[in-house]
């Protein structure tokens, strides 16, 4: 009998005992893969994306094998602050020796010597967008507080704080709680009037010349570096108006590059939104907060494909037009469901597993035969100039990816 029984528990336990063994394995062959898709992806960013002066090349053509310039200065922040997550989990050295070699060109960009703008960055939108942008500015400041808090170099927070201070003395509308969008690195005057955003609009209204301008939650970092509550309250201020903005969809069809008119919304301009929202929650416990973001990711997965496509132009109407690929949009949605299941928003789980096995497959190899590409996360967009098609392969795959690798190998294997 009693032999019977130990035949009994063998049966019963020993295929759970492999099961726990085939786990274990597996976990550890991911954990391999997506260290290996961050070393990849990081060397690319490092070595090739970065040019000789320490900024980001941007947009690669891939029919002229030419490298054009978008935003430098967000799109440079952003693999800076790619590359300072990646060497936190590398420990690879010679990723945060890149990055701060970005800081470096990123800060050289203060102005000093106008007598409007002095203490500004001389951040210019680019792409025939010849003014200072409020946003170019914004989405790149994460990276350098990120780098100042990895190196103890205060000059990185300094410069984006300077920057931070002149655009709310110069830039904000509180009683709507938005800032204005740009500024004429030339004269230094706002625009208030008419956006370089809208140039064949002949009438003009508010919304078309600002935002609730939150993305890279500026104001909070300056907050937490100065312990100025000024800085706290306008970044409080800016959460509140995008929670009173916020469409039905979770959206913010109001302002640009969301078309209200055409009905198609950008593919990463409101996870910008959200993820400062998400700031908003961690710096205050307001849950409202948690809940617009979740219902913005919301909408955004039901516009990412089955396998997570996610492709640049779509409609609010369900439609999308597949000529470009958004890799980006990709990664930070996956990025925006870790922080938000984190929170208990457990709905999420899939669509994170979902983002990590897109960015795994749609990645150019390593030994891909044209070095410009190798390592980079697909992020592509078709555009039409003066009757050539310009298709180009763009940066922001690649740093929006990097991040949301590391943020999947600590939410999964620390």
């Amino acid at each position: 009998m009693k032999y019977l029984k130990n035949v009994f528990l063998l049966i019963f336990f020993l295929p759970l005992f492999f099961a726990c063994i085939s786990n274990a394995q597996n976990q550890k062959d991911l954990k391999e893969k997506v260290l290996k898709a961050i070393e990849e992806t990081s060397n690319f960013a490092a070595f090739t994306l970065l040019d000789e002066f320490g900024k980001s090349k941007c947009d690669y053509n891939l029919t002229e094998g030419k490298w054009y310039e978008y935003e430098p200065p967000w799109h440079t922040g952003q693999v800076i602050n790619a590359l300072v997550e990646s060497y936190k989990i590398t420990k690879n050295k010679s990723y945060l020796d890149e990055a701060v070699r970005a800081g470096n060109w990123w800060v050289s960009l203060q102005i000093n010597d106008h007598p409007k703008l002095k203490g500004m960055l001389n951040a210019i939108h680019g792409d025939g967008n010849d003014n200072i942008v409020f946003a170019t500015v914004s989405d790149g400041t994460p990276g350098l507080f990120n780098l100042y808090k990895i190196t103890g170099d205060k000059k990185y927070a300094e410069v984006a704080t300077s920057a931070g201070k002149w655009m709310l003395e110069n830039m904000y509308v509180p009683e709507h709680g938005v800032f204005y969008d740009a500024v004429d690195p030339k004269t230094g005057e706002v625009l208030k009037e008419n956006s370089p955003f809208w140039p064949e609009k002949k009438e003009q209204t508010l919304y078309d010349v600002s935002r609730p301008n939150n993305e890279g939650s500026l104001f909070k970092d300056m907050y937490e570096f100065t312990k100025n509550e000024k800085y706290k309250k306008v970044f409080i201020d800016l959460c509140e108006s995008l929670v009173q903005k916020q469409d039905e969809y979770g959206l913010w069809m109001d302002f640009t590059p969301n078309h209200k008119q055409e009905g198609t919304f950008h593919p990463r301009f409101n996870l910008w939104y959200a993820e400062s929202l998400i700031e908003g929650f961690d710096l205050t416990g307001d849950r409202r907060y948690l809940e617009a973001a979740a219902k913005t990711l919301r909408t955004y997965l039901k516009a990412m494909r089955k396998d997570g496509t996610f492709f640049y132009v779509n409609y609010i109407d369900g439609r999308y037009n597949e000529n470009s690929v958004t890799g980006s949009a990709t990664a930070f949605c996956g990025i925006l469901a870790i922080r938000l299941v984190k929170n208990g928003y457990d709905e999420f789980k899939g669509s994170i597993e979902k983002s990590l096995n897109w960015i795994l497959t749609n990645r150019f190899s390593a030994n891909h035969p044209d070095p410009n590409l190798r390592g980079s996360v697909i992020d592509t967009r078709t555009r039409s100039r003066q009757g050539k098609i310009w298709l180009t392969q763009r940066d922001v795959g690649t740093s929006f990816g990097l991040r949301f690798l590391c943020d999947y190998y600590n939410y999964k294997f620390n």
